[in-house]
């Protein structure tokens, strides 16, 4: 149908005069559903694409593999006072992951714990922290999920986010991120597994 014939849906009819026909109300809403439809399939389209399988030829066996989840910081954190970033040069990625849990600690003491690790833990979320040349923070992607206490998993991006930034790392090699592993004990303390070495 071309835009000068009259519709066949029974809407309003084309106006006499030679006018083009407009659609009414219910052409619009057709337009919109089919906009929206669209935009639906995109949505699953986009979601699916985060996940992927392969399938090995030799073995038969598929692989799921799930892109890691990126992690934002709560709109309630604070940033604190915290003492600049050391300037002192590390020479490798442990001795500066021993630096950033010193620094986790004080940016968060009141929900952080330095001593003994209980036995069972409550939670252990790790995550991957990236970083700038200067140390502040580019991502956290978030490598585990604990299976209960998930809330432990925000605690732990937030208190990352909080206690940035770290430090200069362009003397490091590249890539500019580490995992950290926060031991959450019952209270929701946690310490950095940095630290517990």
């Amino acid at each position: 149908m071309r835009c000068i014939d009259p519709p066949r849906c029974g809407c309003a009819a084309p106006p006499q005069g030679g006018h083009r026909w407009r659609p009414g109300r219910a052409g619009s809403a057709a337009v919109a559903w089919r906009a929206h439809g669209v935009v639906l399939v995109l949505l699953v389209v986009a979601l699916l694409g985060a996940c992927s399988s392969r399938r090995s030829s030799e073995t038969g066996v598929t692989t799921v593999v799930v892109a890691p989840a990126v992690a934002t910081p709560s709109p309630a954190v604070q940033p604190t006072r915290v003492p600049p970033p050391s300037t002192v040069r590390v020479r490798d990625w442990d001795a500066y992951r021993v630096l950033v849990g010193q620094r986790l600690v004080s940016a968060n003491p009141n929900t952080t714990y330095i001593g003994e690790v209980p036995e069972p833990l409550l939670a252990i979320p790790v995550l991957e922290i990236e970083l700038n040349a200067d140390g502040s923070v580019r991502r956290v992607n978030v490598q585990r999920r604990p299976g209960q206490a998930t809330d432990t998993v925000q605690l732990a991006v937030d208190a990352v986010y909080r206690a940035g930034p770290y430090g200069d790392v362009s003397h490091l090699p590249r890539p500019w991120r580490f995992t950290e592993v926060f031991l959450f004990r019952d209270d929701r303390r946690f310490k950095p597994r940095s630290l517990d070495q």
